[in-house]
């Protein structure tokens, strides 16, 4: 039982690690422009998220897939400057329900590319193991549960921010997006691969 909860613990901090906050700056892109009445949609992004990065994670890990680690940590920020400039092209409409479809199907391509960032490190801490298998659910399941806390963060303070402070829920969108862009950029310069 406590080798379950070490393998839970581990993705939970995989998600909360500030050294690594890249995690959490696409949460933040990707969750911003919801509210807590829109959750099921929100839960299934975030879960879309974790299927994608444990599919890749395991695919890394069982050596099916072997990527240059220096490509996947340039495409890392990529995805999150993608987001971020979907958010500010689509907070104008208001609405995402027209395009849910290709949100899901490219958060899912980003949960593929986050994992494989992730798999050399969880072949290293789960060497000693003979199945990786089970370490893998438990692991995901430390990662749902941290973006879960992720999102209801960025969702109430968009709540408090959009409320007590008026700002539009466009406004938030683009102001939030816009931050975010400015720091995944040194991340982008930082991982170039040219």
């Amino acid at each position: 039982m406590s080798e379950f909860w070490l393998y839970v613990k581990l993705g939970f901090s995989h998600v909360l690690d500030w050294n690594a906050y890249d995690h959490i700056l696409f949460l933040i892109v990707l969750t911003v422009g919801y509210t807590f009445d829109q959750w099921k949609k929100v839960l299934i992004l975030v879960t879309i998220f974790t299927l994608g990065h444990t599919i890749s994670l395991i695919l890394g890990t069982y050596n099916v897939v072997s990527v240059n680690s220096r490509l996947v940590e340039f495409l890392i920020p990529v995805t999150i400057l993608v987001t971020a400039i979907f958010n500010v092209l689509s907070s104008k409409g208001g609405s995402r329900n027209g395009k849910m479809g290709i949100l899901y199907a490219t958060t899912l391509f980003f949960g593929l590319i986050h994992g494989l960032g992730f798999s050399s490190y969880f072949k290293a801490i789960s060497s000693n193991v003979s199945s990786k298998i089970l370490p893998l659910i438990e692991f995901a399941l430390g990662v749902e549960l941290s973006q879960i806390v992720v999102v209801f963060i960025v969702i109430f303070i968009s709540f408090i921010m959009q409320t007590f402070f008026r700002f539009s829920k466009r406004d938030w969108i683009l102001v939030i997006s816009s931050v975010v862009i400015g720091m995944v950029i040194p991340m982008l310069i930082a991982n170039k691969i040219w």
